[in-house]
């Protein structure tokens, strides 16, 4: 039998539950030797956990079941067992690598301590393949690079390093959760051919966890797909893509963003937004003996220009690093700036007193951040959150009235069900861990529009997000700005969502816009080399 058909993992009736309710509905799967396998579904499916309970990485499951694993059952290993298992032959990369690493520690130190605990490798000849190891996941400088912390890093080199660190000790299967989700088109195009490369060379098996329909059909082999705690639908990915069986595979696969959006129609007046060469500095330190005099400048933003017109949306795109956030910052009046930067006719105020003065401003101009989660006080109930910008910007609201607008907005943004007054009072205290992740966002939504601004900046609002409330949120936005006219600053790195939304395009690249138009011509007919590469990094529009 060839290697390609052999069984590695072997799992069977595979339950999970937490307190006596069950999330896991005894699923069965199969991964071969060589082979990768993509676990799919939205949030809350169960793929992570179960995946994450075949190494018993679940706190206070109650697990049920077998996972044999090279004859092994993992599931009925002992903890000291299990502890040979982990990182050793099997391995893990994680969503988010920068919670994943430890602060503390170098990037080095962390990778070298997975050789000598694992291989035992003394430290001269664990430094050495520590920079093997990064220069083989394509990390620039590995030597320098072994040497920075975490937060010295770029996310995609973070994640590299989370490669290197869970390939150190050479796993028969790697398991990765969601590796490429916070990164940008081209980032998740290079970190799935680095895998694919790396899986082909070591001859390793791969269980990804996602819920990217095009990451699974550029890199898997077979697809499984789970909705609520059951398996649905299992095969080949051309066969499950191509000719689906179940309703919510067919539903997971109509879920990427469409372009519903009527051609732009000139509006008399001035832009809400304009910029005429938009220059955003930051100093930086300078090497050696001339350091203790000045500083050095990087600018993050050169030159820009664009206009917003009232109840448009303007999509920016490109790679991180590309100064889209920066841009989004200075639109906020949270970053200086050197150049003309209007909003609704104004600049923003600078120098003493300025945050005084742009109180005004600022209720015109409000922001959805890309990760509700951390964006949301995790210490103020619904309630607080939602009205907190009535309090500054309307403090003569009483509690009644201030409660109304809360209730009204939430409404708005589809949250709040049509409940008696004792029971709307109970769910304002509600805290945010406990919604979900399309709710989250929604609560952040409605906190930005309580105050009825004109302007919406959208930092990354549906990355975080599965694609079927990706798709709720973006027909939200477009509804909310058809019915209150807004204009959207739309900062993202995926196509897909300036497609559905954008009205114009502005593409970013190292601080400069090198391509500037109408959505439909730069996405369809892109002129630029750079947005040609974008392009094809992403799924055809």
């Amino acid at each position: 039998m060839s290697a390609v058909q052999e069984t590695l993992l072997d799992v069977r009736g595979l339950r999970i539950g937490f307190g006596g309710q069950t999330v896991v509905h005894g699923i069965d799967f199969q991964v071969k030797a060589g082979e990768k396998l993509a676990l799919v579904g939205e949030s809350g499916s169960g793929k992570t956990v179960s995946a994450l309970s075949l190494l018993r990485l679940v706190p206070n499951a109650d697990i049920e079941g077998q996972a044999h694993f090279q004859g092994r059952d993992l599931l009925r290993l002992s903890e000291r067992e299990l502890r040979g298992v982990r990182g050793d032959e099997v391995a893990c990369i994680f969503q988010e690598p920068m919670t994943a690493l430890n602060p503390l520690y170098t990037i080095g130190d962390q990778i070298a301590e997975i050789l000598t605990l694992k291989k035992g490798m003394p430290p001269r000849e664990a430094a050495h393949r520590v920079e093997e190891l990064l220069a083989a996941t394509g990390i620039p400088e590995p030597a320098r690079r072994a040497q920075a912390f975490p937060h010295q890093l770029s996310g995609g080199q973070r994640q590299r390093a989370m490669i290197a660190m869970a390939l150190a000790s050479e796993p028969r299967l790697l398991i990765a959760d969601e590796p490429t989700t916070a990164l940008d088109a081209s980032l998740r195009g290079q970190i799935l051919s680095l895998l694919g490369e790396l899986q082909q060379r070591l001859g390793m098996a791969v269980l990804l966890i996602t819920h990217d329909l095009h990451l699974v059909r550029q890199f898997a082999d077979r697809v499984a797909v789970m909705e609520k705690g059951h398996l649905v639908e299992q095969g080949g990915v051309a066969e499950v893509f191509g000719q689906p069986q179940h309703a919510y595979t067919r539903k997971l696969l109509g879920s990427r963003p469409q372009r519903a959006l009527p051609e732009a129609v000139p509006v008399a007046g001035p832009p809400v937004v304009e910029a005429r060469d938009l220059v955003v500095a930051y100093a930086t330190p300078l090497p050696g003996f001339v350091g203790w005099f000045r500083r050095g400048r990087f600018e993050a933003v050169k030159r820009a220009r664009f206009a917003l017109p009232p109840g448009q949306t303007l999509g920016v795109v490109g790679e991180s690093g590309s100064g889209k956030s920066t841009l989004a910052l200075a639109a906020l009046g949270l970053h200086p700036h050197e150049g003309h930067l209007h909003i609704l006719g104004q600049p923003w105020p600078q120098g003493r007193g300025a945050q005084a003065r742009a109180r005004p401003l600022r209720r015109q101009v409000q922001v959805v951040f890309q990760d509700p989660f951390s964006s949301l006080s995790p210490r103020m109930t619904v309630e607080q959150i939602v009205g907190e910008g009535l309090r500054i910007h309307e403090p003569r609201l009483d509690e009644d009235q201030r409660r109304e607008r809360v209730v009204r907005a939430l409404r708005e943004v589809g949250l709040l069900p049509d409940l008696p007054p004792e029971a709307v009072s109970l769910w304002l205290q509600r805290y945010p861990h406990e919604f979900s992740g399309g709710q989250r966002q929604r609560l952040a939504i409605a906190r930005a529009l309580i105050v009825e601004p004109q302007v919406l900046v959208l930092d990354e609002p549906t990355s975080a997000l599965d694609v079927t409330v990706q798709k709720q949120v973006i027909e939200l936005l477009l509804r909310l700005q058809r019915e209150r006219g807004l204009s959207y600053l739309l900062i993202t790195h995926d196509v897909d969502v300036i497609w559905a939304m954008a009205h114009e395009v502005m593409v970013m690249r190292s601080g400069e816009v090198v391509e500037h138009g109408p959505a439909q011509q730069v996405l369809r007919t892109p002129s630029h080399p750079y947005t040609q590469a974008l392009l094809k990094a992403c799924a055809p529009l």
